[in-house]
């Protein structure tokens, strides 16, 4: 009996270090709360600790890249789809055939399987009412708003080098002025009213809720999420017409932990409690039959441009726009 207690033992021994091996290296540019609490109901569920950093989408392709020969994570959750296109074309991610994707409609994943979309979420201004009143502000309503004199050293918004939020509201605005010349004006005459880019795409609205600043451009669900969080802010689409996030999911390329990292990837787009984590964050989730949260701004009811996604994550494209912008404006401020 006291060699079977043995063996027995030495066996839970060997099993402890195999479970506690069990994990994930992700990267996410979701929300840290968010990206917390997702992953703690996967560990939950699975046993499988996902050790996350979180990062703008610009710093997470420029991760990868630095990573290319040597990867540390397995798997990128969130972030701008713009950024994962532009992964893909850089060589960072590979393609995954999760057996649940055919839940998600084929206009919101990369046809070649590299790629897969999350949530849908417009670009959207904030403005905080107590601050406007203070400051003789108006609740601006177009992009034409943005320039007037008065919001001069009033507006924040991310910088476009680190922040895909911020990149796609360039891309949105070739869209909406029909050229990269007339994008290119545009942003310079918007530059003399930004008291400060940003690093990430979300940290401008939470200035707003503050009263730090009174007018932020980001994306609508982080706004929907101060609104109800008390901030007296009021939340408006650009009347032209405004660009949306694809927030997405990919597959680094030979990441140290595959098996695990496409387990991941199958639970957050077929797990019922993954996706009521997600509409807690009033995000719009793609994939059919997803829950929606009744204070979520939907995409429906705001007008918007007509994306080409891929030309807009082209990396060739997206060099040639972020160098502009660099140099013309980014590198002209203090």
């Amino acid at each position: 009996m006291k060699k079977v207690l043995i063996a027995l033992l030495l066996a839970l021994i060997a099993v402890v270090p195999a479970m506690a091996a069990e994990s994930v290296n992700a990267y996410t540019t979701l929300e840290e709360p968010l990206a917390a609490a997702l992953f703690a109901r996967f560990q939950e569920e699975t046993g499988i600790q996902v050790n996350f950093v979180r990062l703008s989408g610009g710093e997470c392709v420029a991760r990868l890249e630095a990573e290319a020969s040597n990867p540390q994570a397995s798997i990128w959750v969130g972030g701008v789809g713009l950024d994962h296109i532009t992964a893909k074309g850089k060589g960072l991610t590979e393609p995954y055939v999760s057996r649940y994707s055919r839940n998600t409609p084929e206009q919101y994943r990369d046809s070649d399987n590299y790629w897969i979309g999350l949530y849908v979420g417009p670009l959207t201004f904030v403005t905080n009412l107590d601050r406007a009143a203070e400051l003789g502000l108006d609740v601006p309503h177009s992009w034409a708003d943005l320039l007037k004199p008065e919001y001069k050293g009033y507006i924040r918004m991310a910088n476009p080098n680190s922040s895909g939020t911020a990149y796609n509201v360039l891309t949105t605005m070739i869209y909406v002025l029909g050229s990269e010349d007339a994008m290119m004006e545009y942003m310079t005459e918007l530059d003399k009213n930004i008291d400060q880019y940003t690093r990430s795409g979300s940290a401008p609205g939470k200035s707003v809720a503050t009263g730090e600043i009174p007018v932020a451009i980001g994306y609508a669900h982080d706004q929907v999420k101060l609104k109800t969080a008390g901030a007296n802010v009021e939340i408006t689409a650009p009347e032209e017409g405004t660009g949306f996030e694809l927030a997405s999911m990919s597959i680094v390329k030979n990441g140290p932990d595959p098996v695990n990292a496409k387990k991941l990837y199958d639970w957050i787009i077929s797990d019922e409690d993954a996706q009521k984590i997600f509409t807690e964050w009033y995000v719009v989730l793609v994939a059919d039959g997803a829950p929606k949260h009744p204070d979520a701004l939907s995409i429906n009811d705001i007008k918007t441009v007509n994306q080409d996604f891929a030309w807009d994550g082209d990396p060739e494209n997206k060099a040639r726009l972020l160098d502009r912008w660099t140099s013309e404006i980014g590198n002209k401020r203090g």
